[in-house]
């Protein structure tokens, strides 16, 4: 009874001082996978027109839902265009959908969009989203471009937008094509020293 107890106590002792270690290393491989994630995107102007399996559009669209916006009024309004007619819409109004199989059409609502002295929190609330979208979808092993592009009005005009539905960007996704790598430019990183200023 006595070694059973002593084994018992040895064990417990043993997870405690292996726990914080094994907290590190979760916390350092969660770390490492998402400098990982960022890394590895880039980009995409070219697609397959393989189809977007709708799950992953769903998970895409819950990455987008999940990010915060100012005073979590959640402004953002995001339409999926996929269909035949819309995707070809999309491409006569801007040459930078690059005919892409889905196309997210990010917009933020002007009535909820949280205002302070004249200036609206919607641009900046639909690239919080737009950031978690574009990281979630190259996780899932998608393509994606962030495009301003285009003449907004003629975007809202074109797919009858409510007037309160102001777009902020398009985001084409897709299955990169066979072959396509990051432009040249992809690369260039300014250092932290020139980016960052310590007071």
């Amino acid at each position: 009874m006595k070694a059973i107890k002593l084994f018992c106590f040895m064990a417990a002792a043993m997870l405690v001082a292996c726990a914080p270690q094994n907290e590190q290393m979760v916390n350092d491989q969660m770390a490492n996978g998402f400098m990982d994630l960022a890394r590895a995107r880039f980009a995409v102007r070219e697609y397959a027109q393989t189809p977007v399996e709708q799950a992953k559009i769903d998970s895409i669209l819950e990455a987008g839902r999940l990010a915060p916006t100012a005073k979590n009024v959640q402004p953002q309004h995001i339409y999926v265009l996929q269909s035949p007619e819309a995707i070809a819409k999309i491409n006569e109004l801007t040459r930078c959908a690059y005919h892409a199989p889905v196309v997210f059409l990010v917009c933020y609502d002007t009535e909820l969009a949280w205002t302070k002295d004249g200036e609206s929190s919607g641009n900046m609330d639909c690239s919080i989203v737009g950031t978690h979208m574009m990281l979630e979808a190259t996780e899932l092993g998608l393509g994606t471009c962030w495009v301003k592009w285009f003449d907004p009005a003629e975007v809202a005009a074109a797919f009858e937008l409510p007037a309160n539905h102001k777009p902020s960007f398009i985001m084409p996704c897709g299955y990169a094509a066979e072959g396509v790598q990051p432009h040249a430019n992809h690369f260039s990183r300014k250092p932290l020293s020139e980016t960052v200023t310590y007071k």
